[in-house]
């Protein structure tokens, strides 16, 4: 076992405590600390950006400012974008697969990187390469089930699956195994941060913590 996959962090801690991250997959974001505010007021304290939206680094930035929320970047896939977001405040690191060189940066910064990976083969070299916790997406593909199988070879794995989780299946994902979840759109849905209605965010993601058990 990679000794970085049981290696703590602010940012895991939050994550492990409350079984969940947010991503957030929205064009632009016009008020990143109210959004992060929301989530995090609801039990959703890590909050993972993505380099899909744009200004995601002014986002960031923002977004810190939400004292209570733990900010992350996602869709990392090159050595300087996690540089880059590490320098504005980004306090762990998401890829979509496996990235090397994101795992190199994340490791010399001590901070955490989540790696995108699907196959056995996948999540192996995701935590021979620093990942501190492995991605499993499309976790929708093959249901909770995966995630308890992918367990019996690796058992002292961090997964979280990502990718079809939802209020209905996020704690059987749990039972399975991960140790934590992702809230994606039905949470944080493009349409209601682009109209900044944090109200109706946070009541969507206190539904889905009040899920999780």
């Amino acid at each position: 076992m990679n000794p970085l996959l049981s290696s703590s962090s602010e940012a895991m801690d939050v994550i492990r405590a409350d079984r969940a991250l947010t991503v957030v997959r929205a064009p632009d974001i016009p008020d990143p600390a109210a959004l992060a505010a929301a989530l995090a007021g609801a039990g959703l304290r890590a909050v993972e950006l993505t380099f899909t939206t744009l200004g995601v680094l002014d986002a960031i930035s923002k977004a810190a400012a939400a004292t209570d929320a733990v900010i992350g970047v996602g869709t990392v896939t090159t050595r300087e974008q996690a540089e880059a977001a590490i320098a504005v405040g980004a306090r762990f690191l998401v890829t979509p697969a496996l990235r090397p060189e994101v795992a190199e940066v994340a490791v010399a910064h001590t901070i955490p990187v989540i790696m995108g990976a699907f196959t056995p083969s996948e999540v192996l070299a995701a935590a021979e390469m620093g990942a501190t916790a492995v991605k499993i997406f499309p976790a929708r593909a093959l249901g909770p089930q995966y995630i308890k199988d992918l367990l019996g070879p690796f058992p002292h794995m961090f997964l979280i699956p990502s990718g079809g989780v939802n209020s209905h299946n996020a704690r059987d994902f749990l039972r399975a195994g991960a140790i934590a979840v992702t809230a994606g759109t039905e949470v944080v849905a493009p349409t209601d941060v682009e109209t900044a209605r944090w109200s109706h965010i946070g009541s969507k993601a206190a539904h889905f913590v009040h899920s999780l058990d």
